[in-house]
């Protein structure tokens, strides 16, 4: 586990998006699995905004690693989030956009997606592989759209399954632990004050840290990055 702590979520987003550009030209062909939410909402301004002469879009493959059960116009979708912000902006062939379909139905979507996986995705150790799986974590321990009330799917034998917030029962698809721990690298983007007590269980291995599917995210490869903010941050030493 390696930590980088930026003073600011503008920082941060400047940080990874400078680490995004040099792993996406080491490589002749990327697969990215990316995640929703207000920080990489920041992440995707800052590279469409100062990073177009630094990378070549054409050979980048987008994912998305969970998506809510919702169309694609809908205010809630991780897809339109990412159009909006960096898809719209870019030079990217819209067969390199591999978007969660969240207006199926969620099982036929599951199934779906996941063979779009197997069929998509490079094999390592017999399992699609992902070069780069971008990960959020909620205040409550989640990534992905794995909850603590429904850790157990994070060890499915599938590569997608249904999830359901705890709150709003709303239906999500999300990517398994079985991709997730075999990308070759992942890495956490988290801001906040509200995420530092987790931070600190989770990167010192105290607490309940256990129960929260965030402690799950163990990469074969060990390439596991956690950029922070001095907010989310600041439990720890």
């Amino acid at each position: 586990m390696k930590l980088k702590i930026a003073t600011t979520k503008s920082d941060l987003a400047l940080d990874f998006a400078r680490y995004l550009a040099i792993v996406i030209a080491a490589r002749d062909e990327v697969h990215i699995a990316l995640s929703g939410g207000s920080t990489p909402k920041v992440v995707f301004d800052e590279l469409a905004a100062n990073f177009q002469p630094d990378i070549d879009w054409s050979k980048v493959h987008l994912y998305w690693g969970d998506e809510r059960c919702v169309p694609p116009e809908d205010g809630q979708s991780n897809y339109k989030m990412t159009l909006d912000h960096l898809i719209s902006k870019i030079q990217i062939p819209i067969t390199n956009i591999h978007r969660v379909f969240g207006e199926n139905a969620p099982s036929e979507e599951a199934k779906r997606y996941g063979k779009l996986l197997h069929e998509k995705l490079p094999k390592v150790k017999g399992l699609p592989q992902f070069d780069l799986v971008i990960l959020g974590m909620g205040d409550d321990g989640h990534t992905a759209s794995i909850f603590p009330h429904e850790i157990e799917l994070w060890q499915s034998e599938r590569y997608c399954e249904v999830a359901t917030h705890p709150e709003s029962g709303q239906k999500r698809i999300t990517i398994t632990g079985k991709l997730i721990n075999n990308a070759g690298i992942v890495a956490f983007l988290v801001t906040g004050d509200n995420k530092a007590e987790k931070v600190k269980e989770l990167v010192n291995r105290e607490g309940a840290y256990q129960s929260y599917p965030a402690s799950l995210v163990a990469p074969t490869t060990e390439k596991l990055l956690w950029f922070l903010d001095e907010a989310a941050a600041a439990g720890l030493t």
